[in-house]
């Protein structure tokens, strides 16, 4: 084991799970900062006894980044909100929040940064999610010009936003919405693969300075994951499409009506009608320089077809006794 430290923020999120169990395999002691520690102590049955520490940290409370920083030789920021709810904004948590990491880690002498962003991110865009993302990156680069910067596309597995949304909404409704004609292009990547690529950007001297955008091996339209879904849990919809200026106010009410707690996650919201207006694949800012999964190494990549079905079989009429023909 090396025995560096790493304070990954948002490491108990998602994606933050898979990065604290290949840093822990990769010899690392790692400091996993959260708001909520009560809600993190399984992430310590990542790594051997005592190698992964939780600490209380709020990214929009500098004294508590700073605590989390305290002996850290590398920083892994992973925070991150797909809609807003009470105080998680996105200028909040995903701007001033990789602001503050940033310029505290500078002060603290750490060099080694890896940022997580997102294919679309754009000081432009008329979403809120890709001009923050935009905003974060921009602050990062300004404080920390060493951060390897790393910008997947929509990330599935087990526990994903995507496939397991779309797949719970077709339980209980006779057609599924598509936004925009379903025209809009993707390209998912594995969870475990885009973790992969964190902790390879955190560990290569090439990637530090850089941005990559990275992608799974297939792009698919809006309306083809639509369709892999619904006949994966063997659940037939109409697939009504929806075109954007009407996505567009039923995204806003029930974005701001599933705000307010205690309501689940809302099924679409006004930003992410505006994200769906652009594709959201490898190469699209048309930017030089930009790095990709082969430059970081990772070069064996699961697909949706391999993976995907692992976890849908939940959403079946009959869950994991379910027969599905020709699926």
């Amino acid at each position: 084991m090396s025995g560096e430290l790493i304070t990954v923020f948002g490491g108990s999120g998602f994606l933050g799970r898979y990065v604290v169990r290949n840093l822990c395999r990769a010899g690392y002691r790692v400091r996993v900062a959260v708001r909520k520690p009560h809600l993190a102590g399984d992430q310590r049955l990542a790594g051997d006894v005592g190698q992964v520490q939780i600490v209380q940290a709020n990214v929009r409370n500098r004294p508590s980044i700073q605590r989390a920083l305290e002996g850290a030789a590398g920083v892994i920021n992973l925070v991150g909100i797909l809609f807003e709810r009470g105080q998680q904004t996105f200028e909040g948590t995903q701007g001033l929040g990789a602001k503050n990491v940033a310029e505290l880690a500078a002060e603290a002498g750490i060099t080694n940064f890896v940022q997580l962003s997102a294919i679309g991110a754009d000081a432009e865009s008329e979403a809120e999610y890709a001009r923050t993302k935009a905003a974060a990156e921009a602050d990062v680069r300004q404080y920390m010009p060493s951060a390897a910067i790393v910008r997947p596309s929509i990330i599935f597995g087990p526990e994903d936003d995507f496939f397991n949304r779309f797949a719970s909404m077709a339980r209980f409704t006779p057609a599924l919405p598509l936004i925009g004609g379903g025209e809009t292009k993707f390209q998912p990547i594995f969870v475990g693969d885009v973790a992969d690529a964190v902790v390879k950007a955190l560990q290569s001297d090439a990637a530090k300075g850089r941005t990559f955008e990275i992608g799974g091996p297939a792009v698919y339209t809006f309306k083809e994951i639509l369709e892999y879904i619904t006949k994966e849990i063997d659940r037939p919809r109409l697939l009504a499409p929806l075109p954007f200026f009407l996505a567009k106010p039923i995204g806003l009410v029930t974005g701001t009506i599933f705000s307010f707690w205690p309501f689940p996650a809302p099924p679409i919201t006004g930003d992410q009608v505006e994200m769906l207006k652009t594709d959201n694949v490898v190469g699209i800012s048309g930017e030089e320089n930009i790095g990709t999964l082969a430059d970081l190494g990772v070069t064996e990549l699961e697909s949706v077809e391999t993976i995907v079905p692992t976890y849908l079989w939940r959403f079946r009429p009959q869950g994991q006794f379910h027969e599905v023909k020709d699926a």
